[in-house]
């Protein structure tokens, strides 16, 4: 692996870490609000439980989207590894068809007609007397 992969794969799980802060802060903001309008000791128990299976839950999906988003960007970057060859490959064929050509004729420039005897002109109504 070389040193920019790394840089890569760094960002990235950075990247996908503070998405997931942010997601379970979110969700675990929403289930104080509902603890804390609890009325009963009992009821307040049931809250708390229900919530953490929630959290638990929420986590568990959050977890299960990080996991999808790393898979995709790998194949991503498998992808465009495998376009970045494809794309060197033609352009190394490239180079080769030119030098090739180029050592094929020599002389670039096109010939010049001379003789005018060598030129095909055109038949017309008149011309043919």
């Amino acid at each position: 692996m070389n040193s920019e992969t790394q840089y890569e794969d760094s960002v990235s799980t950075l990247m996908l870490e503070n998405i997931k802060n942010k997601l379970i802060n979110a969700f675990r903001d929403s289930g104080q609000h509902a603890a804390a309008s609890c009325s009963t000791n009992d009821s307040c128990n049931l809250v708390a439980k229900d919530i953490q299976a929630n959290e638990e839950l929420r986590r568990a999906k959050i977890d299960g989207a990080i996991t999808w988003l790393r898979t995709e960007l790998l194949e991503m970057r498998s992808q465009d590894r495998q376009l970045a060859k494809t794309l060197l490959d033609l352009n190394t064929e490239i180079q080769r068809l030119r030098q090739e050509n180029e050592s094929s004729s020599p002389d670039k420039k096109p010939k010049a007609v001379t003789n005018n005897n060598d030129l095909e002109t055109p038949f017309h109504g008149s011309e043919l007397q």
